[in-house]
């Protein structure tokens, strides 16, 4: 099955249709590199799809080992760093702010879901991974 279908709008654009959902998504390229910076670039998607599956793999081992927990709320702030020649992402600082305060076991199980996340582990090893996680304020 088809996971999504691309199509260039034009103007550095692209659209992002899911097929199983129909959502889309829209991007654009960066202000630094030719576009408008109007959307998402594809360099945000990537290092937003890292904190966005951590925080999903978090929330899947919460409710497979019953923890009893709810995540709802918790937060996570991206940070992507570009670097040149050739051009990549070379950095992603994720910040993940618990909803709640977290302690012990449940607490390390929480950090392991996350560092170890699908997109975590399917990026290159060259690609430096921050992952910080914070109490509430």
């Amino acid at each position: 099955m088809i996971t999504s279908e691309i199509t260039y709008k034009g103007g550095l654009r692209t659209e992002c249709l899911h097929s199983a959902s129909g959502d889309c998504i829209r991007t654009d390229a960066p202000k630094d590199n030719h576009g408008k910076g109007e959307a998402f670039s594809p360099t945000d998607l990537l290092a937003t799809s890292l904190g966005a599956c951590a925080l999903t793999t978090m929330a899947i081992l919460a409710q497979r080992e019953d923890l009893r927990i709810d995540l709802e709320g918790t937060k996570v702030s991206v940070i992507k760093s570009m670097a040149a020649d050739p051009r990549r992402v070379s950095e992603v600082e994720i910040v993940i702010t618990f909803n709640m305060k977290y302690e012990g076991k449940t607490r390390k199980m929480l950090e392991n879901a996350a560092l170890h996340c699908p997109v975590a582990r399917s990026l290159h090893p060259d690609l430096i991974q921050k992952i910080k996680f914070c109490e509430p304020l």
